[in-house]
């Protein structure tokens, strides 16, 4: 494999791992009653969005 194929497989873990990290703070919030209006994995500008039935935004935004 060369440095390319490793550092890309880096960023996918990461990825990976800051997104299920993330979803354990929304899930926990609507454990306890807090009202979610955005869920994002990122952060600046949007690249893709939904809004949910429960109102929620769910968003995939640019790193920077």
């Amino acid at each position: 494999m060369t440095i390319l194929s490793y550092i890309l497989a880096f960023m996918v873990a990461i990825g990976i791992l800051v997104a299920v990290h993330e979803y354990g703070h929304f899930w926990m919030a609507r454990r306890v009653g807090v009202r979610v209006l955005r869920f994002s994995i990122g952060f600046g500008r949007r690249l893709w969005t939904r809004q949910g039935k429960d109102g929620t935004e769910y968003a995939i935004s640019a790193i920077l």
